[in-house]
């Protein structure tokens, strides 16, 4: 007999070892994240994904799944408190989604849709952050990064390169490349490397790549995230 927990009043199916977010994703029930990849070690700071659990909040990236947890999720305290967070990412990040590449194909984008976040809210910072143009097949444009750190943990952990990480605190945070002269071109990164392929925003690009699949045509335009597969056919 399988064991459950509850999310939201559903019964959910978990594995021993297995995470809310995980359980939830295999069972089909959406909770929002950033910073998550499937096929790396659960990091918990987007925060995104923050939920109740028997009252108190966790990151469900995280927290492992236990029979007869009461989850709660999609609530409107929870969700007013992504909406602040994706606002919060827009605003201290130059992100202009009319004019970016990723336009319908952007985990921020789609998150901030699915959150009815209709404004900014927040005053914008307007960081002077660099666009590194130097290697030859990829764009690192510094303007778009949310410093989730998947390009970090997928150089690191999968290609076993070390080529991004993270420099700085707070404001100052920046995302930096393992080279003397601080430009791609002069690191190993390439376009097969894992860490090219889990930017969630805009930040990592292939060149000469930029439209080729139609606006109105990319992942989220067709459906919304979250959506079921049915819903994605």
């Amino acid at each position: 007999m399988s064991q459950t927990f509850t999310l939201d009043g559903r019964n959910i199916p978990f594995a021993d070892g297995q995470t809310i977010l995980d359980a939830a994703s295999a069972a089909g029930v959406f909770i929002p994240y950033l910073c998550h990849h499937p096929e790396f070690k659960p990091y918990g700071s987007c925060k995104l994904c923050t939920v109740k659990v028997n009252g108190r909040q966790t990151a469900s990236c995280t927290m492992r799944a236990a029979a007869g947890m009461v989850v709660e999720s999609d609530t409107e305290e929870l969700n007013a408190q992504r909406r602040a967070l994706v606002q919060m990412l827009f605003v201290e990040g130059n992100h202009f989604c009319p004019a970016c590449e990723r336009s319908g194909d952007c985990q921020l984008q789609a998150i901030a849709y699915r959150q009815g976040m209709m404004s900014p809210h927040f005053a914008h910072f307007f960081p002077n952050r660099a666009v590194d143009a130097s290697h030859p097949d990829a764009l690192l444009e510094l303007n778009r990064c949310i410093f989730c750190t998947l390009c970090v943990r997928a150089s690191r952990d999968v290609d076993g390169k070390d080529v991004f990480a993270l420099s700085g605190r707070g404001i100052r945070t920046r995302l930096t490349v393992n080279a003397k002269s601080g430009r791609l071109a002069d690191t190993d990164f390439e376009l097969t490397d894992k860490a090219a392929q889990v930017c969630p925003v805009g930040a990592i690009l292939r060149k000469r790549e930029g439209f080729a699949v139609p606006i109105g045509q990319r992942r989220y335009d067709k459906a919304p995230i979250g959506a079921t597969e049915e819903a994605l056919k």
